[in-house]
C-alpha cells in the first residue's frame, strides 16, 4: 500500500535541497492558549513511530490507514468538550496517533525513545493483572553476550509490568538462585521501586554450572501456586517467562503435574542466541501451555520480541468484549504548566479490538485508546457545597497513589516523572 501520513517527527522538515522530507510536509502549527501555547494543529492529528521500526514497514502504514478515521472522533470529542487535552491512539503494532498534531523532536542523540507499548496506561488497558515470574538460565552455556542479553530482556519484561501485577525474578542452573534472596518463595507488586530494586542485582547474576530447567520449572510453578492460595495477587493471569539459551527436553512430566489439564499458566519462553538446536523443545512448551515463543539473537531484537507476550495476554479480555476502562496514577505533563509549575495529569484508557467475528474469534488487540485528564478538572466535578467548612475531598486510586489531596505535595524527580 502506498499510503502517506504526517510522521510527528519529520513534518515541517526539510532535506539539504529544500524539498519537504517523505512522510513529512507542510503542518500547519499555531500557538493554542488550552495547550500552554504550544503550536497544535486542531484539525488533524499526528503518527509517532519508534526508533527501532520502520517508518513504511506495510503492518504500520495499513494501521495508520485505518486509524486515520480518528482524526474526525478526536475533533468532534474537543467540540463538544473544550475541556480535553490530549488524546491518542496506541497500536499493538507499535504506531502512536496523538490529537491534536503537534511537532516531537529527537533527544540530543537523534533518538525519541518513546512506546506507547511501554506505557502504562496502554498496559493496563491491554491486559488483565497478572502473577508473573521470570525464570532465567544462569548455566555456563549462557556466558558472555548471551547472559547480557538475557539480562536486558529480563529488564524489557519488568518494563512491561505495571501496578496490577505481581513478580518476581529466579535464575537457576543446577539449582535456584532468588535475584533477591530476602524475597524467597513469593511475589512483590510490580511498581517502580520494586522493580528498579530488581533491575539493579541483575548485575549479580553469574553465569555457571549445569542448567536443569525441571528444578526451576518446579520453583516458579510452586511459587504461584503458593502466592494465589494467599489470595494477595492478582488474582487473575498468571505466566512464566523463560530466559534461556535451550532446553534439552519438553519436561512435560512438570506440566503434567503442576499446570495440566487446566493450564492457569501461561509459559512464555524467549530463546537467547543465534542456534536453534533446541527451539522445537521450547516452541511445543510454549504451544502446550498456552504460551508464545521468542527467539532474541542480538540487543536490538529485546524490546519488540518481548512486547509479543501481551498480545497473547490480551486475548481473553478480546474474545470476551470487555472494554475496562482503567486510570493510571497522578503523574506529571511536562508540556503543560499552569503559572505554577507543571500539572499532573492521570490518563483514563481502554482496549480497541475489532467487532468482525474473524478477528474477535483469534482475540487480536488493536491497540488502546487513551485521554490525559488533569486532576484539576476532577477537583471541578466536585460539589463543594456538599463537604461542609470543615470537609474536604481526596483521590487514591486502587493501588494507593493519591491523585488529588489538599495536602499533596508533589517531589519532582526529574522532569517527566514525579511521586506523591
Amino acid at each position: 500500500m502506498d499510503y502517506e501520513y504526517f510522521n510527528a517527527v519529520l513534518i515541517n522538515e526539510v532535506d539539504e535541497e529544500g524539498n519537504s522530507m517523505e512522510l513529512g510536509g507542510d503542518f500547519l502549527l499555531q500557538p493554542n492558549d488550552h495547550f500552554n501555547n504550544l503550536s497544535v494543529n486542531l484539525s488533524l492529528s499526528v503518527v509517532q513511530v519508534p526508533t527501532n521500526m520502520y517508518n513504511k514497514d506495510s503492518a504500520i502504514v495499513n494501521g495508520v490507514y485505518w486509524s486515520e478515521a480518528l482524526n474526525k472522533v478526536f475533533v468532534d470529542n474537543f467540540e463538544r468538550d473544550p475541556s480535553l487535552i490530549w488524546q491518542y491512539f496506541g497500536s499493538a503494532k507499535g504506531f502512536f496517533r496523538q490529537y491534536p498534531g503537534i511537532k516531537w523532536r529527537p533527544d540530543e542523540h537523534g533518538v525519541i525513545a518513546f512506546d506507547c507499548r511501554n506505557r502504562k496506561w496502554y498496559i493496563q488497558a491491554a491486559t488483565s493483572p497478572k502473577d508473573v515470574v521470570i525464570l532465567v538460565d544462569v548455566s555456563g552455556s549462557m556466558k558472555g553476550l548471551r547472559l547480557t542479553i538475557a539480562r536486558q530482556t529480563v529488564s524489557s519484561i519488568l518494563d512491561t509490568l505495571g501496578d496490577d501485577d505481581f513478580f518476581n525474578v529466579i535464575a537457576y542452573n543446577d539449582e535456584v538462585h532468588y535475584v533477591e534472596p530476602c524475597l524467597n518463595g513469593t511475589l512483590v507488586q510490580a511498581d517502580v521501586t520494586n522493580k528498579d530494586h530488581f533491575r539493579m542485582n541483575l548485575d549479580k547474576l553469574l553465569a555457571k554450572g549445569i542448567g536443569m530447567l525441571d528444578v526451576g520449572l518446579t520453583e516458579a510453578f510452586e511459587v504461584l501456586n503458593d502466592f494465589n492460595q494467599t489470595g494477595r495477587g492478582s488474582v487473575c493471569s498468571q505466566a512464566i517467562m523463560l530466559v534461556t539459551d535451550g532446553a534439552v527436553d519438553t519436561y512435560d512430566s512438570v506440566f503434567a503435574k503442576y499446570n495440566w489439564p487446566d493450564r492457569k499458566v501461561r509459559i512464555f519462553p524467549y530463546l537467547i542466541g543465534r542456534e536453534s538446536a533446541f527451539a522445537d523443545n521450547l516452541k511445543w512448551m510454549a504451544c502446550a501451555n498456552k504460551g508464545y515463543f521468542t527467539q532474541i539473537s542480538t540487543l536490538a531484537d529485546v524490546q519488540e520480541n518481548v512486547m509479543e507476550y501481551l498480545h497473547v495476554l490480551s486475548r481473553p479480555k478480546v474474545i470476551a468484549q470487555e472494554h475496562d476502562t482503567v486510570w493510571t496514577e497522578a503523574y506529571i505533563d511536562s508540556t503543560l504548566e499552569d503559572g505554577q509549575g507543571p500539572i499532573l495529569m492521570t490518563t483514563v484508557a481502554m482496549p480497541v479490538f475489532s467487532t468482525k467475528n474473524e478477528t474477535r474469534n483469534r482475540g487480536i488487540l488493536l491497540g488502546v485508546v487513551g485521554t490525559d485528564v488533569p486532576v484539576s478538572e476532577l477537583l471541578k466535578t466536585i460539589p463543594k457545597y456538599k463537604l461542609g467548612i470543615h470537609g474536604y475531598a481526596f483521590a487514591i486510586t486502587n493501588n494507593g497513589y493519591i491523585l488529588t489531596h489538599p495536602d499533596l505535595r508533589p517531589l519532582y524527580w526529574a522532569v517527566n516523572t514525579a511521586t506523591v
